[in-house]
């Protein structure tokens, strides 16, 4: 289920995003992944995950996209949840900004982010393995360039943030 808090004071219309075709689009990537079980994600704004942050990972900052693996299961069966993404919604509208695409697609790239992490994948230790699946997925799914493959890119966009 896909929870939509769009920030007060934002400038994001409610009308750019898409309940039910942000579902089809998570069906479409979680089938793609091969994740099992049911995702939450919540769309929200810098400062719900700047709390989220700050609780679950001991960064006192906002973030584009937090994920949240269910606990495993020891008694075996399937797994009735994957697990919980966050989003922020000015993040995501700054960044498809800077990138020149769409809140949408922005916000796609970041679920899809967010599910291979559910999935078990970690850039940051993976020695390229995220990178490159999520580059397939991409292609697959129709998605301009993610977050990992940003990080080589030349420009960088200028980036602005909130103290």
């Amino acid at each position: 289920m896909i929870t939509i808090e769009p920030p007060s004071t934002s400038t994001i219309p409610a009308s750019a995003l898409s309940k039910s075709g942000l579902t089809r689009f998570l069906n479409r990537a979680r089938l793609a992944i091969g994740l099992v079980g049911d995702v939450e994600v919540l769309l929200a704004d810098d400062a719900t995950l700047k709390r989220l942050n700050r609780a679950y990972r001991g960064k006192n900052k906002a973030t584009d996209v937090l994920s949240f693996p269910a606990a495993y299961n020891e008694f075996g069966g399937e797994e009735q949840t994957a697990g919980d993404l966050a989003i922020s919604l000015e993040t995501a509208a700054r960044q498809a900004e800077a990138y020149g695409h769409s809140l949408r697609d922005e916000v796609r790239i970041l679920l899809l982010h967010g599910l291979l992490h559910l999935h078990g994948l970690d850039h940051e230790v993976d020695q390229g393995e995220m990178a490159a699946r999520e580059a397939l997925l991409r292609k697959e799914l129709r998605l301009p360039d993610g977050l990992i493959g940003r990080v080589s890119d030349t420009p960088k966009p200028s980036r602005r943030t909130k103290a």
